[in-house]
């Protein structure tokens, strides 16, 4: 069968809803409409588009602007940072990784409202009980230094990026220039 790089027209055995196909690519779909968020690295690091700010107004504009222009990128350099930190404490990694598998699937990636035993829970239940066992178990692991230590460097580098980099050249694409953005809801764009 030479059906090797086609895109499928009807559904096929591993889309059923039985098999877990069907999440599967929709998992897949979300992830890359969520990383398509995410600006370039170039632009980001543009060293030319650094600069001091003239007040702590425009210091704090410039903060807001650049913290919902690059909230996918500054995601992944603080998540970057944690995993770095705790390199050297592999069963806080191992548990950082469950519980991204978690928030993937239980928050992320989710179509439809989350059910418990026929009851819908709410997304804010959801959000506010999985931040909490993160951390929880994170710091249950012993490595409580390394997570604080690890989230302080990351948001003071997020901090201080978002200050320096200037904000004439982000444009107002797809609400670049729009401070609403950190408080959309999942898998929604800034209008």
């Amino acid at each position: 069968m030479t059906t090797y790089g086609t895109i499928p027209t009807s559904s096929s055995s591993i889309d059923s809803p039985g098999r877990g196909g069907g999440f599967i690519s929709r998992a897949k779909d979300r992830i890359k409409s969520n990383l398509a968020e995410r600006r370039p690295w170039r632009q980001m690091l543009n060293y030319h588009a650094l600069g001091v700010p003239s007040s702590f107004h425009d210091a704090v504009a410039r903060l807001r602007t650049n913290l919902a222009y690059f909230r996918t990128n500054y995601a992944i350099v603080v998540l970057l940072i944690l995993f770095l930190s705790l390199l050297w404490h592999p069963i806080s990694l191992i548990v950082l990784v469950v519980m991204m598998a978690a928030w993937l699937f239980l928050y992320f990636l989710r179509d439809e409202p989350l059910a418990v035993f026929g009851r819908t829970i709410d997304d804010r239940l959801v959000l506010g009980v999985l931040s909490v066992l993160t951390l929880v178990f994170l710091f249950l692991t012993n490595a409580t230094v390394n997570i604080l230590v690890a989230l302080l460097i990351g948001a003071v580098v997020v901090i201080l990026h978002g200050v320096f980099r200037r904000t004439e050249d982000l444009g107002d694409e797809e609400g670049g220039g729009d401070t609403r953005g950190l408080m959309t809801t999942v898998g929604s764009r800034p209008s």
